[in-house]
């Protein structure tokens, strides 16, 4: 199959650009935007070609006119609205609405005859349930507007990295499909009582995406940290008092591999528990998900239980990185918060790589050879 030229992507809400790494270098990133000045310079840092397409400013700023022809748009809206751990005002909150600035412009598109055939829209679970799935719907419902099809997948990015990461991502086309549907792994109970929930005719719109498992992930925690020797450790006594914060069971978990006199790496959370702090430890070797350096519990702490001793430390912007499927090449922000902020508010480029390769990919070039054919 002739697979040239190479696909064009729209990537709104940037960020880092982890999306375009997922994509791949068989893609080109005809326009991409931030609003944040130190996503915008990171982006800018990480890629030469940032001056030719890359735009920083409010989405609600740009006009569809001057956006390209491109294969797919994609989206990662901001989602502290929709995320668990948030107010979930839903698609009515202040920062989870900039997705209407960004579908403001592909309705522009569409009226225009240039919409991208494909759109992603991805954002955190607690889009599929918002508001008792009211903006899940809202959201097939403006998709089934603009003449487009659509579906789910709930990809944990820990299918491909050590972290526990689960994201959905909305797929929508005005393409062909018979050869991409069918059963997935992908297909969570949560996405399935969504689609339960949609009115008939969204439901008709409803594609199922057969894309299949990733092999095995092989790498785990431990094996992303930097040596011992490089990092800084918290002082003994800021160990005891987290320590003192885990309720019985995680206590004992710690215990019990001080007890086995090897190592062991676990990855920590701060959480309010019934009114009182708690401290949360998981030795499965995954770190919790990754977030934003905003408040205590954002603030994930290693654990590392060796011949007996027992130390903690915080996880650093690069080992973040590397929770993220980024290269040590990868330039991060010099400052820690940044570089946090940066890998805590992307999207996992394993997880973009696999859903290019099983979904995107076939989808856009399917239809380059259509056209070769007429």
């Amino acid at each position: 199959m002739n697979r040239n030229p190479r696909p064009t992507f729209l990537e709104f809400f940037a960020g880092g650009g982890m999306a375009r790494l997922g994509l791949g270098d068989g893609w080109t990133c005809a326009f991409a935007n931030d609003f944040d000045p130190v996503k915008a310079a990171t982006y800018r840092v990480n890629f030469a070609d940032a001056g030719s397409h890359f735009q920083q400013g409010d989405v609600f700023a740009l006009s569809a006119e001057a956006l390209p022809v491109a294969d797919v748009a994609w989206a990662s809206s901001p989602c502290q609205d929709f995320s668990l751990a948030g107010a979930r005002a839903g698609l009515a909150g202040g920062k989870s609405s900039a997705f209407f600035g960004f579908w403001t412009l592909m309705k522009a598109m569409s009226a225009e005859r240039r919409a991208p055939p494909v759109i992603v829209i991805e954002n955190v679970v607690g889009l599929l349930t918002s508001r008792r799935g009211d903006d899940f719907t809202a959201l097939c419902g403006a998709l089934s507007e603009e003449g487009y099809r659509f579906g789910a997948l709930e990809i944990d990015a820990a299918a491909f990295v050590p972290q526990s990461r689960p994201r959905v991502f909305v797929v929508a086309t005005r393409l062909p499909t018979a050869n991409l549907e069918g059963a997935s792994a992908f297909h969570s109970r949560a996405i399935r009582e969504a689609a339960a929930r949609l009115p008939e005719d969204l439901q008709a719109r409803w594609i199922w995406w057969g894309i299949p498992s990733p092999p095995k992930r092989n790498t785990d925690l431990a094996a992303l940290l930097e040596p011992d020797q490089s990092v800084t450790w918290h002082p003994a006594e800021r160990t005891e008092a987290l320590l003192a914060l885990m309720a019985p069971s995680h206590r004992q978990a710690v215990e019990a591999r001080v007890q086995a006199r090897g190592r062991s790496v676990g990855a920590v959370f701060r959480r309010m528990r019934g009114g009182q702090q708690r401290a949360e430890v998981r030795f499965d070797g995954l770190a919790g998900c990754l977030r934003t350096p905003r408040g205590g519990s954002s603030r994930q702490t290693l654990l590392v239980v060796d011949q007996g001793q027992v130390r903690s430390r915080l996880l650093s912007p690069r080992e973040g990185a590397r929770l993220m499927g980024l290269p040590d090449s990868y330039q991060l922000p010099a400052s820690q918060t940044s570089g946090l902020q940066i890998v805590g508010d992307g999207v996992a480029v394993p997880v973009v790589r696999w859903l290019a390769e099983t979904l995107l990919e076939p989808l856009v070039y399917s239809k380059t050879a259509s056209l070769a054919a007429e």
